[in-house]
């Protein structure tokens, strides 16, 4: 659970020094908005990461085991990316920038793939849920400190002395791959390529119930991710100051979603992943239902903490069930593969579903809008049904 929380935080620390750090940089540098908005590119490798899952599963490196061995690999180019980023001039050159941050996101993915791996292969099945916790909470705790500290060490140094120091902190996070206890390889793991790439494929496919969990993930936090899209523009629409929005999602938001998360964890090691996915499913949806009774009240901070609070503790628990879930569901053979498609299928809500939503505000109002976002996570929880007698998943 150490080392789950430990590689969460490795995971997390490389995503926003490519995001919102890097756009604050050339902000700095006088780049124009145009430009930074194609930077969003850069995070393709983070969607596109099953493309070369499969070698990671068919090939082991001579040194560390299978797993360690292209963690570390992974992790040590991911920290020469952010040197090599560093040293880059935003304001001069924007295309080299380009290029580290498109290094950068490609090493964090792969490292993301082992991770995800690692996680599924050193917990039996009814820890998967207890580990994602973990791991979920270090990741939020990376992206805090590359984030909020990264831009408030900019006010103090120059932003590619954050960049170096940042590269310094990965590299102390990567040191807990050395001593990681390397997962026992699973018997009939591929041992060509085309093995690695076809058989993770076959082998789910031909599962009865193959369809039926993909749909789920789909479903699954479709209204969450729907109503959190556009919670910003409804705070600043019913009158909530940028600075009390900021004050209450840092202060109720992130530590609320960290207790979510590890109260989350316990909860789905002592009941079971089955009823955990349905207990934080209706979670998720009442803690939607908030924001039609904070449309009504208008901005009253007390009611706003409340909301974010019990909005982000439900979300953080149904987190943790979801991640866990999934990596339930890959077969210990095909591990970095499978679980590599099915967080590209999660992310799919959050990229295309998401996109009308501000659209379909503006036409339901936004009543109608957030009681549409509860009303959809009715149909990821009757699919949730089809599992209740699948050993995997109810455990």
């Amino acid at each position: 659970m150490l080392m789950a929380l430990i590689m969460g935080f490795a995971s997390g620390l490389p995503l926003l020094l490519t995001g919102s750090v890097l756009q604050a940089w050339m902000v700095d540098e006088g780049v124009d908005l145009s430009t930074i908005g194609l930077f969003a590119l850069v995070g393709l490798p983070y969607t596109l990461k099953f493309l070369w899952a499969p070698i990671l599963d068919r090939y082991t490196l001579p040194f560390f085991g299978r797993r360690r061995g292209w963690l570390f690999s992974a992790q040590l180019f991911l920290i020469l990316s952010l040197v090599y980023l560093s040293l880059q001039q935003p304001g001069i050159f924007p295309f080299g920038v380009a290029i580290a941050a498109l290094l950068v996101t490609f090493f964090s993915a792969s490292q993301d793939i082992v991770i995800d791996a690692y996680r599924r292969e050193t917990l039996a099945d009814n820890e998967q849920g207890l580990g994602a916790s973990f791991y979920v909470n270090g990741y939020r705790i990376g992206m805090l400190l590359a984030s909020g500290g990264g831009l408030i060490l900019a006010d103090m140094v120059a932003f590619s002395t954050v960049y170096q120091l940042m590269a310094g902190v990965m590299f102390v996070a990567s040191l807990s791959t050395l001593i990681a206890t390397e997962p026992k390889a699973a018997h009939g793991q591929p041992k060509t390529l085309q093995e690695a790439i076809i058989q993770p494929f076959l082998e789910f496919f031909q599962r009865r119930e193959a369809i039926v969990i993909l749909l789920f993930i789909l479903l699954y936090k479709m209204g969450d991710t729907m109503a959190s899209n556009m919670t910003t523009p409804f705070y600043l629409d019913i009158g909530f100051t940028r600075t009390e929005i900021g004050t209450v999602v840092k202060l109720f938001g992130f530590w609320a979603t960290i207790l979510g998360g590890l109260l989350g964890g316990f909860l789905i090691l002592k009941t079971g992943i089955y009823r955990a996915l349905w207990g934080f499913g209706i979670l998720q949806a009442i803690s939607t239902a908030g924001f039609i009774i904070l449309n009504m009240v208008g901005p009253n901070l007390s009611i706003l903490a409340s909301v974010i609070a019990f909005e982000n503790l439900s979300a953080g628990m149904g987190t943790a069930a979801f991640i866990g879930f999934m990596a339930s569901q890959t077969d210990k053979r095909f591990t970095a593969t499978q679980y590599a498609l099915l967080t590209s299928l999660m992310g799919v809500p959050r990229v295309l579903i998401a996109a009308p939503t501000g659209w379909m505000a503006e036409i339901m109002g936004w009543n109608g809008f957030f009681l549409l976002c509860t009303l959809i996570a009715i149909p990821g929880l009757l699919v949730l049904r089809r599992f209740k007698n699948w050993t995997s998943a109810s455990q």
